[in-house]
């Protein structure tokens, strides 16, 4: 497949496998080596890239598993594209010089094209900004220190100059070949509409879509799999977007975590808070909600929001469409309720009173595989609960609803005794299993404690509180 982007304003025609991550690319043909391997999964960030979309958006991503693919039509700047042509420094990288913000410097360059991008969009909240990123010498203190010292200053008009080169370069992506396979040794397809995936996929049911490529690029990079026929789904804007009425609110498959997380901040404000420990910026500016649901794992974090916010899946299988539940997508583990041939366009959900609250326990606060993650959305009138939604992720092969625990609940004032009634009901619904992230017994206890905690909230309790005795 030949592949054209700008690289750090510069056009280019690349011809490679699809399976190519930029990150192999850069540093084993493009000779810019500047931009590190580290882990190769998206966690560390020593590989971090902007990328900028034809509508001007910027976004930092991991190129240890961007595949060249998803680059078509748009633009890369590494760390050596970050200072100006006549090479004065940008404003981040001055300050990182001037607070020494550097000390082995390996993960330096990841840092500053992830601060870079902050400073492009006017970011802010810096410490969330370079949570993506690694260090182990520095403390992250006087990185921090810098980007703060950047943030006033003017953005390097150089840096504003992708999206205009977009528009005026020759980067025309091709119409998908009705009759192309996308597998090995045959140029993947790059659908332009969910018309054209549609069509296509029914006659190539096994093939591998890549929306985000946060799970694909391992199995990849780690996994070295063969994915046989491959369909870029980069390219399918109608698959893009959230729309809200007075009555529904409906997500679009292709619609990445970090524009979700964005959009809940007002609505479902404690969604938005576990979308924000979910991932990385680089790796929420990647995943997809329709891939974090199709992927169909019991810790993928979203659904069991989605399930107590009473969502509906909407699935595709060429003109046929048809909406379920998404509490019932999920079957058991690795299975889900999809024929082949079949795709997530979007889900939807109910607009409502935000009564939400989802928490999520993991070894490591921000980032980090959920060891349980609960998600409660109860409906309370005249002190009654009169519905409860209730959903888990760690306690089961799939996201799973607490029916039993809502059961108990539904008809009785919101309090902790009610709260402690039900705790039994906990066992009718779960059996979880004891693993690296932790016991079953651990699971089952954090999960009661989830509920108390919702009880407490919900009657004006902080529960966000540190506590310092001396």
């Amino acid at each position: 497949m030949t592949i054209r982007f700008l690289l750090n304003g510069e056009p280019q025609e690349v011809t490679a496998t699809p399976t190519t991550t930029l990150l192999d690319w850069l540093r084993e043909k493009a000779r810019l080596t500047g931009t590190k391997e580290g882990c190769n999964e998206g966690d560390c960030g020593a590989c971090t890239v902007m990328v900028t979309d034809p509508d001007g958006t910027a976004r930092s991503l991991n190129a240890c598993i961007l595949f060249l693919p998803q680059l078509q039509g748009r633009a890369v700047r590494t760390v050596e594209g970050i200072a100006a042509p006549d090479g004065t420094l940008h404003p981040v990288q001055q300050a990182m010089v001037d607070h020494h913000g550097s000390q082995c410097g390996f993960c330096t360059p990841g840092f500053i094209t992830t601060m870079a991008t902050a400073h492009l969009n006017g970011a802010t909240d810096h410490a969330d900004q370079v949570a993506g990123n690694l260090c182990r010498c520095t403390g992250y203190a006087p990185i921090l220190r810098a980007a703060e010292a950047a943030a006033a200053a003017p953005v390097p008009a150089h840096m504003r100059g992708d999206a205009e080169r977009l528009a005026t370069a020759p980067f025309h992506v091709p119409e998908m070949s009705p009759g192309g396979s996308g597998g090995a040794g045959s140029p993947p397809v790059a659908p332009s509409s969910a018309d054209a995936l549609a069509a296509w996929y029914l006659e190539h049911p096994d093939a591998t879509l890549v929306a985000g490529a946060t799970d694909v690029g391992l199995w990849v990079t780690k996994q070295h799999r063969d994915l046989g026929p491959i369909a870029f789904l980069n390219q399918c804007a109608d698959l893009r977007g959230i729309e809200a009425d007075d009555t529904t609110i409906r997500i679009g498959a292709m619609t990445n975590m970090e524009e979700v997380r964005a959009f809940m901040a007002d609505r479902h404000p404690s969604f938005s808070e576990m979308l924000r420990r979910y991932g990385s910026v680089q790796v929420r500016n990647a995943a997809t909600i329709g891939g974090n649901i199709a992927n169909g794992s019991p810790i993928g974090d979203s659904p069991p929001a989605l399930i107590a916010l009473g969502a509906t899946l909407h699935l595709r299988k060429g003109d046929a469409r048809r909406d379920l539940a998404l509490q019932d997508f999920f079957l058991d583990y690795g299975k889900q309720d999809r024929a082949p041939g079949e795709f997530v366009e979007a889900v939807s959900f109910p607009v409502q009173p935000d009564m939400l609250r989802v928490y999520k326990l993991s070894k490591r606060f921000d980032q980090d595989i959920s060891a349980v993650c609960g998600a409660f959305n109860l409906t309370v009138q005249n002190g009654t609960i009169t519905e409860a939604k209730i959903a888990f992720g760690g306690m089961a092969g799939v996201p799973k609803r607490a029916s039993a625990v809502e059961a108990a609940l539904t008809g009785q004032p919101l309090t902790e005794a009610t709260a402690q009634a039900a705790l039994p009901a906990f066992a009718q619904d779960f059996t979880p299993l004891s693993d690296m992230r932790a016991s079953a017994d651990y699971r089952m206890q954090s999960a009661q404690n989830m509920l108390f905690r919702y009880a407490a909230e919900m009657s004006g309790t902080a529960t966000d509180v540190l506590e310092v005795r001396t």
